[in-house]
């Protein structure tokens, strides 16, 4: 018998509903207004138990409030599924409890932490007024840089959310966003390009001409500048996105999503992955879309839970894996998966200095970052 104890775990709690539905937001989200918010709590709890049934005992190494708006919750729901993790469960020391937090909220962070998150996001997006109108946020720069401020005064760890890349956004426009947030001394930044998804209302005004996105080499522009700015202010680029002071300030749930690892997802439309101690592949989930589906199905025992082929569990781990600075680990690949990288397709992209790769690992270079899209499916067929 193996005296492995068993590998750390992630939950992950999708709050889907916001004040109002951001233009560019493809996630899973609803209105606010007249929402069941009870329900949907005391649904998530009965979740949580339910997947306790197929885990096992675990420790949760992170536990990450996302959505829609989770800073809209109830400190005391928050409080209330905290504990019950902490009872399902266990939490390793240390554990991070993050959430996405709305400068709309501001007013509630203080709560929020006291019911026991130690992380947070504050979703700023901009510090261009106009900038934030046009994206469909609820809150103007001040409020931005007031929830950030409230945020750093209460916990150590905490992220500044924004967003580039906007249409009629220039490259010095850009730059003094991002330095003015960098010379308040953060010590992480998630810095997001605007892409258009289908389905948005943006995507939308796209197809009828009222709204131009910049074009590619002045995106490109506006990543580089946020490599160079952030470099200079101490801020690692350790995944695509995202940029920390040191290996303390880095997101620890965001990680087991990168190099594959466990994760429960609850709330509607929550994904989650976690290995199958029966050894028949690596269980995928997909809770129901609709809150009213969800909470209905909250009460009713799992359904047969689905399982990734070997070749698609392989293609999640090299999606994933390359975001992150360090790469992809083939030899870790290769034992959980059977497959590699394919080598005609890493010759082309090494040719074109997008990668760097030995028999060890696969990484993408500064370049490779910029178009990461053509190094999506390195896997042989």
């Amino acid at each position: 018998m193996s005296t492995h104890a068993p590998a750390p775990l992630g939950l992950y709690i999708h709050w889907p509903y916001c004040v109002r539905i951001c233009p560019y937001c493809d996630f899973n989200v609803y209105k606010a207004k007249g929402a069941d918010s009870a329900a949907l709590v005391d649904a998530l709890i009965a979740d949580m138990a339910r997947w306790r049934a197929v885990t096992g005992p675990r420790t949760l190494a992170s536990i990450h409030f996302g959505g829609g708006t989770p800073s809209l919750m109830e400190a005391r729901d928050i409080a209330r599924i905290l504990e019950t993790a902490e009872t399902l469960w266990g939490l390793a020391p240390e554990a991070e409890l993050g959430l996405e937090a709305n400068p709309a909220e501001r007013s509630c962070l203080a709560d929020i932490v006291s019911a026991g998150i130690n992380r947070l996001s504050v979703g700023m997006q901009s510090l261009d007024d106009a900038a934030l109108a046009r994206l469909g946020r609820d809150h103007d720069a001040r409020a931005g840089l007031e929830a950030l401020e409230i945020a750093r005064s209460l916990v150590a760890r905490v992220s500044a959310d924004l967003i580039y890349a906007r249409e009629d956004q220039s490259l010095d426009g850009w730059k003094g966003e991002l330095s003015t947030v960098l010379a308040l001394g953060i010590d992480h930044l998630s810095a997001y390009q605007l892409t258009i998804e289908d389905g948005t209302a943006f995507a939308r005004q796209v197809k009828r001409g009222t709204l131009v996105p910049p074009p590619e080499d002045l995106a490109a522009d506006m990543f580089t500048a946020t490599q160079d700015l952030t470099r200079a202010a101490g801020l690692e680029a350790y995944e695509i996105s995202n940029h920390a002071r040191a290996d303390a300030h880095r997101s620890r749930h965001n990680r087991l999503y990168w190099t594959g690892g466990d994760w429960i997802g609850i709330g509607p439309g929550a994904h989650g992955r976690i290995g199958s101690h029966a050894g028949g592949g690596r269980i995928v989930h997909a809770a129901p879309m609709r809150p009213a589906d969800y909470i209905a199905a909250s009460q009713q025992p799992l359904s047969e839970l689905e399982h990734l082929s070997a070749l698609e569990e392989a293609q999640e781990r090299v999606l994933m894996g390359l975001r992150i600075a360090e790469g992809l680990d083939r030899t870790r690949l290769k034992s959980l998966t059977g497959h590699d990288v394919d080598e005609e397709a890493a010759a082309s992209l090494l040719a074109d200095g997008l990668i760097a790769m030995d028999a060890s690992g696969v990484r993408l270079t500064t370049q490779g970052r910029l178009y990461a899209d053509r190094v999506a499916n390195l896997l042989a067929p």
